[in-house]
Parts: structure tokens; C-alpha cells; sequence
């Protein structure tokens, strides 16, 4: 894929220095698209999630710009879409596509995720990819305790 005049590829988080990278982008667009929303966890907390359990344990996938970098991060755990984020300044550009179209080739019996219901962006997003809103929370059940609403794909 070209987006912004550069090749993108996605490929597998292996390292330490791929988990870092990914954590940079989580925490880039967390602030940036849920700016309301109280994160429970701080920054050195959330990179040593990403280190020590999201890229060791879980099927992790990085976006890779051409020159090197990482603009986007994904993690199926099961048949769960857990995360799905990207730079700021790579949305819009076919990325998050992407990923789910990856995310379904991989999961091809089905898909959920949970988004907060706050990020009507994302919940566009998710229902242009034939996700669809099953259950909507007051978000006493997640960590930041904000409404959320829960979605599912099935082929």
C-alpha cells in the first residue's frame, strides 16, 4: 500500500524495540482521539504492558512505513480485535483498513472489540467495515469507567 507517497507494510511486532514503538503510537493516539477520556494507567505502565505482555503474548502487528518507524499497532487476542491504533497523523490514509481487512483474513469466523462510545470516529469506522453494535455498557465493567459500546463482524 502507498499512503502519503510511502509504502506501508504490516508485519509482525517481535522486539522489544518494536513493542516501544507500538506503545509510542498507542499513547500518540490515545491522547490525541479520546482527550476526555481518564486513562487508569501511566505512560511507563502502558510501555511496559506493551513489552512485557502485549508483543510477547499476543498477536501483535505493526504498521511500517518505507524508511522504517511504526504509524499503527494491532492485537488479536482470540477472536477479540483488542487494539487498533494509529498515529495521529495517519489516520484517514487506508492504514486501519487494513488492519481489519488483515484482522479478518485471519478471523475469518468472526470478530469483536469493544470502542468507547465517546469515539464516534472509530465507531464510524467499525461500521464501515460490517461491524455491528451488539451491547452498549455504562463502563462500570473497564478500567477507565466510560460508556462503551461493543461490536461484532461475522462473515
Amino acid at each position: 500500500m502507498r499512503a502519503g507517497g510511502r509504502a506501508v507494510t504490516l508485519r509482525r511486532a517481535v522486539s522489544a524495540d518494536d513493542a516501544d514503538a507500538a506503545a509510542e503510537v498507542w499513547l500518540r493516539s490515545f491522547a490525541a482521539a479520546l482527550p476526555s477520556v481518564v486513562r487508569p494507567r501511566s505512560d511507563d505502565e502502558v510501555r511496559a504492558y506493551f513489552r512485557h505482555v502485549l508483543v510477547p503474548s499476543r498477536e501483535t502487528w505493526v504498521a511500517e512505513p518505507a524508511g522504517g518507524g511504526v504509524v499503527g499497532v494491532m492485537a488479536l487476542e482470540g477472536e477479540e480485535l483488542a487494539q487498533l491504533y494509529l498515529a495521529p497523523e495517519w489516520r484517514g490514509r487506508g492504514v486501519g483498513g487494513r488492519f481489519v481487512a488483515l484482522a479478518k483474513e485471519l478471523r475469518p469466523r468472526g470478530l469483536s472489540l469493544w470502542t468507547f462510545q465517546v469515539n464516534a470516529p472509530a465507531r464510524r469506522f467499525y461500521e464501515r467495515h460490517g461491524f455491528t453494535a451488539v451491547e452498549r455498557t455504562d463502563g462500570s465493567g473497564n478500567e477507565e469507567r466510560e460508556p462503551d459500546v461493543r461490536y461484532v463482524w461475522r462473515p
